[in-house]
């Protein structure tokens, strides 16, 4: 039994992993702003994250085994959080994501280069050795230029949030860079998914690049799992976590259509525009090799895929 703090825990997957980490005996503790009841046997603490004073006092003299940080979005919150439970916790998880790799929001050179003889269209997905944020220029360093759009501010906060544990380690710290998240109907909350159910079975055009490149994904029952288990493990740094096989978008699409009784339209957009939710014009598929060699036995996205359509929602009932 372990004592493990779920900072979050109140939706989607965070609430999948309260569940299954209680269902396993372990002694759960969900800290959040209060929103939403924790399942029967799980202590909630209340408290603004990102207000030190408050969070320590919520915290008391409480320590865990491990903390599992699910809403750890800035260098700020990173600050916080290491300040606060430094000789508070034995391990520390954060649920980071696949877009630190993306290279429409690094500064050019920031990958790990391809092997050389292999290049596009097979590109080599990437490891967590691909990008270390800790190597990074400091957020508003000199010479490094913001980007205002979301894509830039999600994964810029996230890499430099794990640079932020990453440079001056007050715990063992492991970051879990997610992929895209699927399945769960209403509970996934982005609405990607049901993107595509709702326009194939209207027979609306989905927007596609002229070549998309493949993606990463994983189920949201998986993700549950995969964090669960990386809890009670020993290792550090960052991981990737995704189901084996990296469809594109015209693959999904497909999935889609058949589910629906209907072939979907496409509507190739020009260099730059934007597209449907994963149609992406670079690459950077997530490579799983290593929690594979620690021993988490990841499923593959076409097993679980038609299913996670199947309970989406559409518009039209």
């Amino acid at each position: 039994m372990k004592r493990i703090l779920v900072v979050g825990g109140s939706r989607y997957f965070g609430k999948t992993l309260v569940t299954r980490a209680r269902e396993a005996g372990d002694e759960v503790t969900v800290l959040n702003r209060g929103s939403g009841a924790p399942p029967h046997d799980v202590d909630r603490l209340v408290a603004d994250r990102d207000d030190e004073e408050a969070l320590r006092a919520a915290l008391g003299a409480r320590d865990f085994d491990v903390v599992v940080d699910q809403v750890c979005y800035t260098p700020l919150q990173a600050a916080v959080a290491r300040r606060v439970f430094a000789g508070r916790t034995g391990r520390y998880v954060m649920t980071s994501t696949m877009e630190v790799y993306d290279p429409a929001t690094l500064p050019a050179g920031s990958l790990a280069p391809v092997p050389a003889g292999l290049a596009d269209p097979a590109p080599v997905p990437v490891t967590e050795a691909s990008l270390d944020p800790a190597r990074l220029p400091l957020a508003g360093a000199a010479g490094r230029a913001p980007g205002p759009w979301p894509a830039y501010v999600y994964a810029e906060g996230k890499r430099q949030a794990e640079a932020v544990f990453l440079r001056d380690a007050a715990f063992p710290y492991v970051s879990v860079r997610a992929a895209h998240v699927l399945g769960g109907g209403p509970a996934e909350f982005t609405g990607r998914l049901a993107h595509y159910v709702e326009r194939i079975a209207a027979g609306t055009p989905v927007d596609v690049h002229k070549a998309p490149y493949a993606t990463s994904f994983i189920h949201h029952h998986e993700m549950a799992e995969f964090l669960h288990w990386t809890a009670g493990q020993t290792f550090t740094g960052p991981v990737n976590a995704a189901s084996h096989g990296a469809p594109d978008v015209l693959a999904l699409c497909e999935a889609v259509g058949e589910h629906v009784g209907r072939r979907p339209r496409y509507r190739v957009v020009g260099a730059g525009a934007a597209a449907s939710p994963f149609s992406f014009d670079r690459a950077y598929a997530m490579d799983n090799g290593r929690a594979s060699a620690l021993g988490f036995g990841f499923g593959h996205v076409a097993d679980w895929l038609p299913g996670a359509i199947a309970e989406t929602p559409r518009a039209d009932g």
